[in-house]
Formats: C-alpha cells, sequence, structure tokens
C-alpha cells in the first residue's frame, strides 16, 4: 500500500515538473524531431505566418494533416503556444507555428511528410 502510494505521488510529481515550462504533454522530443505521445512524427506548413495564432490549413486540408489539438489546460509557455482553429478547436504551436501530424505516417520514427510540396517540414529543435 504504502509503495503504491509512493508512486502515485512520484507520477504526480513528475508530471508537475514535466509541465513547468517545458513541452505540452502531448509532444515532446525525441531522435532529434518533435513527436506527439504517440511518438509520431509532428510537422509544420509554410504557409502559416508563424506568430499570426491562425491555421490556414482547414477542411480538407487537415483530413491530411490533423492538427495537433491542444488540451484546455494547455497554456502558453516559452517556445510553446495555443492557438484557436477556424472550427473553434484549439491547436498547440511550436515557436508560433501550429504544429500537425501527417495521415500516411504509419509508425513511429515515420516521417514521410517532410518535404511534402515544399511545405511541410519534420519539426526540429533547430527548425
Amino acid at each position: 500500500m504504502i509503495k503504491t502510494f509512493a508512486a502515485v505521488v512520484l507520477t504526480v510529481a513528475l508530471g508537475a515538473c514535466a509541465s513547468m515550462g517545458g513541452a505540452p504533454m502531448a509532444a515532446k522530443f525525441g531522435g532529434g524531431m518533435l513527436v506527439n505521445s504517440a511518438g509520431m512524427t509532428l510537422y509544420t506548413f509554410d504557409r502559416d505566418p508563424a506568430g499570426s495564432g491562425k491555421s490556414v490549413c482547414n477542411g480538407p486540408c487537415a483530413k491530411n494533416w490533423p492538427p495537433l489539438h491542444a488540451a484546455e489546460s494547455d497554456k502558453a509557455s516559452g517556445d510553446w503556444s495555443v492557438i484557436m482553429r477556424d472550427d473553434g478547436s484549439r491547436q498547440t504551436a511550436y515557436k508560433g507555428k501550429p504544429l500537425y501530424l501527417w495521415v500516411k505516417d504509419q509508425k513511429p520514427g515515420d516521417k514521410t511528410g517532410d518535404g511534402f510540396k515544399n511545405v511541410w517540414h519534420v519539426v526540429t529543435k533547430q527548425s
């Protein structure tokens, strides 16, 4: 019982530390690139003006490039921000650029959308 309680306390404490000033729980750097909680590669779109607080990838575009949704509790911190999409949902942004997944990536580590039509790019720490 004490070990279980200690494990719960440790989990809560680590979760609180991870959310302080770092990446939102839905995104992290892994293998030199930004990935979601399932390890799937995240992308930015050149047509999204950095810092505009808007995504221009809506409708059919968003079906192929699903936005990385932000939780209600996600707040702006450092390089991380949250934008409101045209449909009223919230999307995570990194350095002012909204983040997306690519439907053709099948497993963690895939980055088949990198360079797609010269406007979609994997997010790296140097991005």
